[in-house]
């Protein structure tokens, strides 16, 4: 089956048991949210709100919230789209060998997006401010559209084949966006429409954006689904969806996606940029005020029947956590495929994704020596950092697969104690300096400017993990998990006074025995970040820049290689220049328990 609308989707989860149906009206200003969120802590249903205070539209949201749920909406389609992306997104493949992959090739067929006008009549129009005006945390600067497809096309090669389909947050309102005359879009400059942007400017013409919401749920999958070169998300969109993506132009020119619920059309010029933000994201902090694209409003059309999806971004595990999983499900070792000598890698969701990667690789170097230790694998590194999204990563731990042929990446706390008893302090350290991260990550000294390190390990084990805080330290540490402490600071000052207090702390724990203890965590609550591993990986690596917040007892340069004797220290606190933590409105959280959610 394919879904033809997200009404057809909605009613099909709500007859097999997957949706909860609200039928008060709930203010979008802050409600939705706070009920969206509590129903995703408790692994529940979809959402359909039937009324939104001030919009005449209802809405929908958790639709990808259980892995579970997503592959039931996809259930006739799933396995042959992972062997059409096994094929590297080539359909014409399946249609040259039909019989051997017969329901590749249907959904090869169903890839071909379908160019029709008869769609036109279905469609109304609005505008941005008679459309459900959600806030997803106090701080945010407005109203945002969290699940858009939003679609450019190449000025050189114009069409829907060569066009590009992302999901980039719009902010519909606040900040000094004129009323339902521009929205704002953020999205860094290296993604696809930054490229189709760049050459409409080259040109000096302004670049068309159309803006989808909703529609059947493969087309959100497909906007944000790392897809190999050359296969378009249209393309995807229809194979996933067993229904060929259906669209056509406007009469000013805009490409419309016919199944879609809400279309917003409009010009980015070049050089036309607004403050962007604040916005609660999913690092688990604001993502603060800047200036990016504003886009000119041409038309808001909408389906008659239309329906509203939103999601809810902030500290994993959240909806997007979800959408990770289903692409895991979906693209298998596809990046592995990518990489040679690459087993697996995995961005880790409990730490903000972009912070924190885990991979595993061979290492076949130099097999003669009579100690092994990271060759190989440290090539391997380079190739993960150069490739696509994983050059946001800040921290990259990569381990040899043949010292342990059942390590996993997705095992946080053992993958951990698996490096961090193998590693040399000394040597295996890497340090990548004034580079590029995350957008949305403030732990640098600059947007998108920071620094990357690389911590590798091969061979034996080189210290047994204690399991129990030394005895002889006089400092109160806390056991996060074996061979881990965190150690609570006082509140961080600035540079100079934290690079006195890890003297200090340094030259305490020097003549300490601390073979046992591989990584001590310097942070503002060493009682919450040793609860447990999520909020160890959390605290750890969205709250450090390594060039600046990584020390280490018995530190050196030598060769203009930094190393030390062990354990590695993290400065973790919180800095005056860090954006700060999502909170939940208490006042809401009461208000919403009004509400029947389970």
């Amino acid at each position: 089956m394919g879904y033809k609308s997200l009404a057809a989707c909605v009613a099909d989860l709500e007859k097999h048991g997957h949706l909860l149906r609200i039928k008060e009206e709930v203010d979008p200003n802050l409600e939705m949210a706070a009920i969206h969120l509590k129903v995703y802590e408790e692994q529940g249903p979809a959402i359909y709100f039937e009324k939104v205070k001030g919009s005449k539209f209802p809405a929908v949201s958790n639709l990808f919230g259980t892995l579970e749920r997503s592959k039931f909406m996809f259930r006739d389609s799933l396995e042959n789209v992972q062997q059409l992306v096994a094929l590297r997104g080539d359909p014409m493949k399946a249609l040259k060998n039909p019989f051997k992959s017969a329901g590749v090739g249907l959904a090869a067929l169903s890839a071909l997006p379908m160019k029709q006008s008869l769609f036109k009549s279905t469609f109304e129009k609005t505008t941005i401010s008679a459309l459900p005006q959600i806030v997803n945390w106090p701080m945010d600067g407005g109203p945002f559209i969290t699940m858009p497809q939003v679609f450019t096309e190449d000025v050189d090669k114009p069409g829907v084949l060569n066009g590009n389909l992302g999901m980039y947050r719009i902010q519909m309102a606040g900040n000094d966006y004129i009323q339902d005359q521009e929205v704002g879009l953020h999205y860094q400059i290296h993604r696809g429409i930054g490229v189709h942007q760049s050459k409409a400017n080259a040109k000096g013409l302004p670049l068309k954006v159309s803006i989808f919401v909703g529609g059947p749920p493969a087309h959100p999958l497909a906007a944000v689904m790392p897809l190999p070169e050359g296969l378009s998300e249209m393309t995807f969109a229809g194979a996933l969806g067993n229904r060929r993506f259906r669209y056509f132009y406007d009469d000013e020119g805009f490409c419309i996606s016919a199944d879609a619920d809400f279309v917003i059309t409009g010009t980015v010029y070049p050089q036309d940029n607004k403050d962007e933000g604040p916005f609660g994201d999913h690092l688990g902090y604001y993502s603060l005020k800047h200036p990016f694209p504003v886009m000119k409003v041409h038309q808001v059309y909408h389906r008659k029947d239309a329906i509203w999806s939103f999601t809810v971004v902030g500290r994993p595990p959240q909806e997007d956590t979800s959408f990770g999983a289903l692409i895991h499900e979906i693209t298998g070792s596809a990046i592995p495929q990518e990489i040679h000598g690459l087993k697996e890698v995995n961005a880790v969701d409990a730490a903000g994704v972009h912070p924190l990667l885990f991979a595993i690789g061979s290492e076949r170097y130099t097999p003669y020596l009579k100690e092994r230790k990271p060759q190989e694998i440290l090539t391997i590194s380079n190739h993960i950092l150069g490739k696509n999204q994983l050059s946001l990563a800040k921290y990259l731990f990569i381990a040899a697969k043949e010292d342990n042929e059942q390590l996993t990446t997705h095992h946080i706390a053992e993958f951990l104690g698996h490096v961090l008893s193998r590693m040399d302090f000394s040597r295996d350290l890497h340090f990548h300096t004034q580079t590029t991260i995350d957008t949305l990550d403030y732990t640098g000294d600059g947007l998108n400017s920071g620094s990357k390190l690389v911590l590798a390990a091969a061979g034996p084990v080189k210290r047994q993990l204690s399991t129990t805080v030394p005895q002889n330290l006089s400092l109160k540490f806390h056991l996060a998990i074996p061979g881990v402490l965190a150690l609570q600071g006082e509140p961080y000052v600035n540079a100079t006074r934290a690079a006195e207090e890890l003297a200090e702390l340094k030259a305490t724990l020097l003549p300490q025995n601390l073979d046992g203890i591989a990584l001590i965590v310097l942070c503002d609550d060493a009682t919450f970040t040793a609860a447990n591993i999520n909020n160890l990986v959390w605290v750890t690596f969205t709250r450090s820049n390594p060039a600046t917040d990584v020390d280490g007892v018995g530190s050196f340069i030598k060769n203009k290689h930094w190393g030390c004797k062990g354990p590695l220290i993290i400065d973790a606190r919180k800095k005056p220049h860090h954006a700060p933590e999502l909170i939940k409105d208490p006042v809401v959280e009461k208000n919403i328990e009004r509400f029947k959610t389970s």
